[in-house]
């Protein structure tokens, strides 16, 4: 299998870096369509719309990710479409209903990002509890169990912690089979054993090669004592330039110009984030104010360089396991479409290569 290709969508302001540097991008969604269009033009395979409900790092205005993904679905063709929804925020019986209203509208091409939730003021504004840690992914769980048989069951049942289903149905059924593709994040244990159990991705952090590596062998043998295989994505942001001098020195400008204060803010929201799970290893738990920057640790990933560069690197992720790469972009307006035209068809030479002479790939 190719490696795929996913974007996140601009439907917050503030771009993907938490920086006053200036970013060709917008949040709203007649700039999304056309990007969208764009994207399966030059071969992302995925877009992921953002879940936001309150301004945090500067994201003052925020493009419900749902309904974003549902007008998407008519002015796209190909991509798939990934919302992110918040258990706790959401019932799963209506996300049920919702999403295979929206796989219907995009002819089987609507998935969901189940997001455990790290923002406790998002929940504290609705009046709604703040779980512990391990019970947010215990409710996630349950979340993801209804959903799945609610998609595949005729009449549904479930007796959980969180949720009661007593005989629940959706007509009509999604087009994808088995249903949706049910994609998660997280970094700490109870989140990789929930991928395990009931995810079909687990979306992980930015990472070095070997950190990632570690994540990927973790759960796949989790899963395979489930009996059960997970597909991994990677989060990355991805600077392409002509030299990798140029893209380094873009690198270091985000960061000087870096918006102190909102970055200080986003890290004091998920500071205890990390800490909070029993091991101490959840997500941000070991980043710093640059990987701050960009808040899901893209600058980890080390997609920084020339197009040849980014693609070997995209290999080197690829051969431990990663099955798709999740990208942001600085000026969306021009790096995405740079991307797909001169990063993915490099990837993919790789591929066909790897393919016809395997032994060169080997890996240690």
């Amino acid at each position: 299998m190719n490696i795929r290709f996913a974007y996140w969508v601009p439907n917050v302001s503030g771009g993907l870096v938490v920086s006053k540097i200036p970013q060709r991008t917008d949040w709203t969604f007649e700039y999304n369509a056309k990007l969208a269009q764009t994207a399966e033009e030059v071969g992302f395979d995925y877009a992921l719309a953002q879940a936001r409900f309150i301004a945090s790092y500067g994201a003052e205005y925020q493009l419900e990710a749902l309904t974003t993904v549902a007008a998407l679905a008519p002015v796209t063709k190909r991509l798939k479409l990934i919302a992110a929804v918040h258990p706790g925020l959401w019932h799963p019986g209506v996300v049920a209903k919702m999403g295979a209203t929206i796989d219907a509208l995009s002819g089987g091409r609507f998935c969901l990002n189940v997001v455990s939730g790290w923002f406790k003021d998002e929940f504290i504004i609705y009046g709604e509890p703040w779980l512990d840690h391990d019970e947010r992914y215990r409710r996630s769980e349950e979340f993801i169990r209804v959903l799945r048989g609610m998609w595949t069951e005729d009449e549904f049942h479930f007796k959980g912690d969180f949720y009661r289903i007593n005989g629940g149905w959706v007509k009509p059924k999604p087009l994808a089979a088995p249903h949706p593709e049910i994609f998660q994040g997280g970094n700490s244990k109870a989140a990789r054993r929930m991928a395990s159990r009931v995810s079909d991705w687990y979306f992980m952090n930015g990472n070095t090669v070997e950190g990632v590596r570690e994540q990927v062998e973790e759960i796949s043998a989790l899963a395979r004592e489930e009996g059960r295989t997970v597909k991994f994505a990677l989060n990355a942001f991805a600077l392409v330039r002509d030299t990798e001098a140029e893209a380094h020195a873009v690198l270091e400008d985000i960061i000087a110009q870096a918006d102190v204060e909102a970055v200080h803010g986003f890290g004091e929201a998920v500071k205890n984030a990390g800490a909070s799970s029993r091991e101490k290893q959840g997500m941000w738990a070991n980043s710093n104010f640059s990987d701050l920057v960009q808040y899901n640790d893209g600058f980890k990933t080390g997609l920084i360089g020339t197009a040849e560069q980014v693609a070997e690197k995209i290999r080197e992720y690829y051969e431990v396991g990663v099955d798709l790469i999740l990208c942001g972009f600085l000026h969306y307006t021009d790096d995405l479409p740079a991307f797909g035209r001169n990063v993915i068809p490099l990837v993919r030479e790789l591929e066909a290569s790897r393919r016809t002479n395997p032994e060169v790939f080997v890996t240690v």
